[in-house]
């Protein structure tokens, strides 16, 4: 069988990862023609037929393997992120206008702009904004408990990483609630499953820009008046003379919010449903939650994986997974496949919070994009859990989550949740 037989059987066989009614199949069904995919001897080309895909026009290799996700991302070098990690590629006037962000960087410029972040999180603020995330974990369950809403993801998922990055960031509350809703429009507006379309990162301008704005403003006042906020730090230029743009702040804080917000929302969303769909692995984490906590955040990620895919493009030509790579060429790091790879976990379909060890590539494949907030939101779904499983009132789902189509994130649009007396 020549190349050409073996990716157009494939294509009938294993369906079109380029077709959006791919992504509009039940999860199982995607995860199981990720398996198939993982027995081919090398990864399979996907092109978008003309007039029915929004995301790309390009074709695309699919790395479906733990260890060639995992040695893509860790080569920037010939798998570059730029001109863009995502699909639609950004367009030149987005970034002119917003500036680009860090997940389509490569090199010295990616490098310098982590640097200046990565070195304003010190221990200190980490510390505070430990103390400050328990706070905020127990206030909002505690209304929960007397509100009784019957959607999870408003009152207590998004809300979470929300305030946090705001609190962090020092986010005046009286912006607050707009950005919330700017949030919620941009990836909304990216997918909006009530018309059979995906969900596409990039879009929703206008919400980006209104954000964009409030940054603007808040840095050219925290230049004035300096406070002892994550503003304050980035546009203060240290004794390297480094520190952001407003535009450059502003783009970092698109970052921060869509990614940091989505992710961890829907990585507590995911946790709360498979908790609750394996009693016996709740009940082991209620009873010792110390020992058993810091395994269940890494399996939430693992079995959810919060974003499916970024894109990189092929710079110089390489072997991996059994293929030749040339320059100019796009592949797909499907981490949603990566993290069920039978070479890598045993048993990868199961729940279990005791996994170990649970190599997952939940947070990135390493390399410099790995997740810059990572830290952040394991410090969050540890304390939103301790809060809820440690409560005389339980919280328990009281219907399946409804998932948002996309070929991205694996994003929850809302969760139907009710409170009881704990069950001893």
């Amino acid at each position: 069988m020549t190349v050409t037989d073996q990716v157009s059987d494939d294509r009938a066989a294993h369906r079109d990862l380029a077709d959006p009614a791919f992504w509009q199949l039940p999860r199982p069904e995607r995860l199981a023609a990720f398996a198939r995919l993982r027995e081919l001897e090398a990864p399979v080309l996907f092109t978008p037929r003309p007039g029915t895909a929004r995301t790309s026009g390009k074709p695309f290799y699919a790395l479906v393997r733990h260890a060639d996700v995992m040695t893509a991302s860790r080569t920037p070098k010939v798998f570059a992120s730029a001109p863009g990690a995502t699909t639609p590629e950004p367009a030149g006037w987005a970034k002119a206008l917003f500036g680009n962000s860090m997940v389509n960087m490569d090199g010295a410029e990616h490098a310098a702009l982590r640097r200046i972040i990565s070195r304003r999180f010190t221990p200190r603020l980490l510390a505070a904004t430990e103390e400050n995330i328990g706070r905020l974990a127990g206030r909002l369950v505690d209304e929960m408990i007397a509100e009784r809403p019957g959607d999870f993801m408003p009152s207590a998922a998004s809300r979470l990483p929300l305030e946090v990055i705001c609190d962090l960031m020092g986010i005046p509350a009286e912006h607050r609630p707009r950005i919330a809703a700017q949030i919620d429009h941009a990836s909304e507006q990216v997918g909006v499953e009530r018309r059979g379309r995906l969900r596409i990162p990039g879009r929703g301008t206008a919400s980006l820009a209104m954000m964009q704005l409030v940054m603007a403003r808040l840095a050219r006042e925290r230049r004035r008046r300096p406070q002892d906020d994550l503003v304050s730090a980035l546009v203060r230029a240290d004794v390297d003379g480094e520190g952001l743009s407003s535009r450059e702040l502003g783009a970092f804080f698109s970052l921060l919010l869509v990614a940091g917000v989505e992710t961890t929302r829907n990585a507590i969303a995911h946790g709360v449903s498979l908790l609750d769909r394996h009693p016996e692995q709740r009940e082991l984490l209620r009873s010792d939650f110390d020992r058993y906590i810091g395994g269940a955040v890494e399996e939430i990620v693992r079995h959810s994986t919060p974003i499916i895919q970024f894109r990189r493009t092929v710079v110089s030509e390489f072997e991996l997974g059994g293929r030749i790579f040339l320059p100019g060429e796009k592949v797909a790091l499907l981490y949603a496949s990566a993290n069920r790879d039978e070479a890598v976990f045993t048993r990868p379909d199961l729940f279990d919070i005791t996994r170990s060890p649970n190599p997952h590539l939940g947070y990135g494949g390493g390399g410099p994009h790995h997740c810059l907030g990572a830290h952040l939101a394991r410090l969050e779904m540890t304390a939103l859990f301790r809060e809820l499983l440690t409560r005389r009132t339980v919280i328990r789902r009281t219907g399946e989550p409804r998932l948002v189509d996309s070929n991205f994130d694996n994003r929850v649009g809302s969760l139907p949740l009710s409170m009881g007396p704990t069950v001893t």
